[in-house]
């Protein structure tokens, strides 16, 4: 598969969001809008849909809750690695607790923030991938 450039010629960031609120979904993609290197290319709304989306779109970020119906997040991760699916996981949940945290971490994930307090930086974290 062909990676998108810029009109700069730097490579562009194909991403997938998951997250089972709505609103969460949206206020993630109005983050994204600031950063033209970020291409939204799927949403899903439960772990089932995001390893569904992940095998068929193939995302370079994937934006992932922990706690979604279905199957959660860590689910996610677990299969992911099982699949030996590819991608840089951001882990936005509102779980701070350091074992989830560190759960995370052991199973793959880049980034790990707390979308109660710290969704704000997410732009940051993509433009530095």
């Amino acid at each position: 598969m062909k990676k998108q450039k810029t009109k700069n010629g730097t490579r562009k960031i194909r991403l997938l969001i998951v997250d089972d609120s709505k609103a969460v979904r949206n206020t993630i993609k109005q983050l994204c809008a600031s950063i033209p290197r970020v291409v939204v290319i799927g949403e899903a709304n439960n772990g089932l849909e995001a390893l569904s989306a992940i095998r068929e779109v193939k995302p370079d970020v994937i934006t992932l809750d922990i706690k979604m119906p279905m199957m959660s997040g860590i689910e996610v991760l677990r299969a992911m690695n099982q699949e030996q699916l590819e991608g840089t996981v951001i882990v936005l949940s509102a779980i701070g607790e350091d074992p989830y945290r560190q759960k995370c971490f052991e199973l793959g994930a880049s980034y790990v923030l707390d979308k109660t307090t710290e969704l704000e930086k997410l732009p940051q974290v993509l433009s530095d991938i």
